[in-house]
């Protein structure tokens, strides 16, 4: 049977909220001048806690994005991801009402969904009893909310869907969208993930798994992915949409192009619940199927932006990784971990790298690992140590690696007609 072509596809909007700021110039600014968005977790006291320190975000304005009544029917991360869903949608100068909604799809990720309303619930129910258990709670916390509410409130009714692959979710939901449009199914996806996990039940369980950076005395040096002198990650909040479109649907319009996607691999480890397969097959053949949907060579990589969460375990796997697909040409890319300044987005995490990934295509700049001091023999990598470098990027790839085994790569490439 002859093979159907695919549609091409590209990504027209871009839409953020993360702890060094948000909208897509204040988090790019941020990003390439190394600045770090993690602090005091200041949400609740966290004196009991073995981290204290955690990347939250500061200047969200949710007046700017909703009615009070909407936004007290959503749980934090729901809020979240409507937001960044109008703000991609904006940045796209995409106005929806023209389109036809049946033709417009919604993916987005999330780990843990609304974890802080299941958590102020359960507080309610100990103290109060059933009673006086809100009718909006199940409503609010089920991780399908963000997609379900974006659709409410914006309109689209093509396909919508929730991803839960814990930190791989925002990746595998751009991918997802990226294989419906690829399929002709839509000419529109709204695809990213969202997460708000700085709550004292979420931050407590990292906490246990002994998972979590504990240099509280120096949260902005907390996180530093690959460096030697990496003791755990630090927890982030924040939310990232996409603005994916058919190439034919972006032409017709005139819309602006940041970069097509042309690749997407997913695979699973089927080792562990938290550690990944130590030989790193699972996040090698990631790589490699990404690459070869693209129908690139490994040569042709100009630059990963990393998974780099800044634990042993997953630099120097990744780092493993890396090279098993690349081989001597993994010694010449730049790898570059953005969780050094915005910490582990966990859902969210794939989508705002994305779009970091994006921009770094569309502006030649490379955002840089900060806190990188001492090298670590088993991570050899270029990690584009504390300061943005700039380069023409043609070919970008995008790790995600979640809990339970979970492999994303996204490949990215400079749009040409």
């Amino acid at each position: 049977m002859a093979e159907v072509a695919k549609e091409r596809v590209v990504v027209t909007g871009l839409g953020v909220i993360s702890p060094v700021g948000t909208g897509k110039e204040s988090f790019w600014s941020s990003l390439i001048q190394g600045k770090s968005g993690i602090g005091p977790i200041t949400r609740f006291d966290p004196s009991l806690f073995t981290s204290r320190i955690a990347a939250e975000v500061k200047d969200f304005n949710l007046d700017a994005y909703l009615e009070k009544k909407e936004a007290k029917r959503m749980d934090r991360f729901t809020q979240f991801g409507v937001a960044a869903a109008k703000l991609a949608l904006e940045d796209a100068s995409l106005e929806l009402e023209k389109e036809e909604p049946d033709r417009v799809g919604v993916i987005i990720g999330s780990g843990i969904g609304g974890i802080e309303t299941l958590e102020e619930q359960l507080r309610l129910l100990i103290a109060k009893g059933p009673g006086r258990i809100s009718p909006f709670f199940v409503p609010m916390m089920i991780s399908n909310m963000a997609a379900g509410q974006i659709a409410i409130c914006l309109g689209p009714k093509g396909p919508n869907l929730t991803l839960v692959t814990a930190c791989a979710s925002g990746t595998n939901a751009i991918g997802e969208a990226f294989r419906v449009l690829q399929r002709g199914e839509a000419d529109v996806m709204l695809a990213g993930g969202t997460e708000t996990p700085i709550t004292q039940i979420a931050l407590g369980g990292f906490c246990a798994m002994r998972a979590m950076s504990t240099r509280n005395e120096e949260p902005t040096r907390a996180s530093r992915p690959f460096d030697q002198q990496r003791d755990g990650l630090v927890i982030g909040e924040g939310a990232g949409v996409l603005v994916l479109e058919r190439l034919s649907h972006a032409l017709a319009r005139r819309a602006k192009i940041y970069c097509e996607i042309s690749g997407y691999g997913t695979t699973a480890d089927g080792y562990h619940i938290t550690a990944p397969d130590p030989a790193g097959a699972g996040a090698a053949r990631a790589i490699g199927l990404a690459l070869q949907d693209a129908n690139l060579p490994p040569e042709s990589v100009d630059y990963i932006n990393a998974h780099g969460t800044s634990t042993d375990l997953n630099d120097k796997i990744e780092t493993m990784a890396i090279k098993k697909v690349l081989g001597e040409h993994a010694y010449r890319v730049p790898v570059s971990s953005i969780k050094s300044m915005i910490g582990h987005l966990m859902g969210a995490a794939g989508a705002v790298e994305a779009i970091a990934t994006a921009l770094t295509i569309a502006t030649g700049l490379v955002p840089p690992t900060i806190n990188y001091e001492i090298p670590d023999p088993e991570c050899d990598l270029d990690y584009v140590p504390n300061q943005a470098r700039q380069l023409s990027i043609k070919v970008a790839i995008s790790n995600s690696f979640g809990f339970g085994g979970h492999n994303a790569v996204l490949v990215f490439q400079k749009f040409n007609y």
